[in-house]
């Protein structure tokens, strides 16, 4: 279980530093929290996925139905 909380956190770190460059950002801690919280709500209500049948997270979540699993 620990690998996978691992792995799940690795992939969550991932979505979040390369799209905003937070390896070598120069902003402040107030600014990169706003940024994380944008990249959050993109990525989780805006931005469709196909492993989630072209829905967003959120709108997957919603589904009476059993989403074809991709992963």
């Amino acid at each position: 279980m620990k690998s996978l909380k691992n792995a799940l956190a690795e992939r969550v770190n991932g979505i979040i530093k390369t799209p905003l460059n937070l390896h070598s950002s120069q902003l402040d801690f107030e600014h990169t929290y706003n940024q994380i919280k944008r990249s959050i709500k993109v990525y989780y209500e805006i931005s469709p996925h196909s492993s989630c049948d072209y829905l967003t997270p959120n709108q997957a979540h919603l589904q009476s139905y059993n989403l074809k699993k991709r992963w």
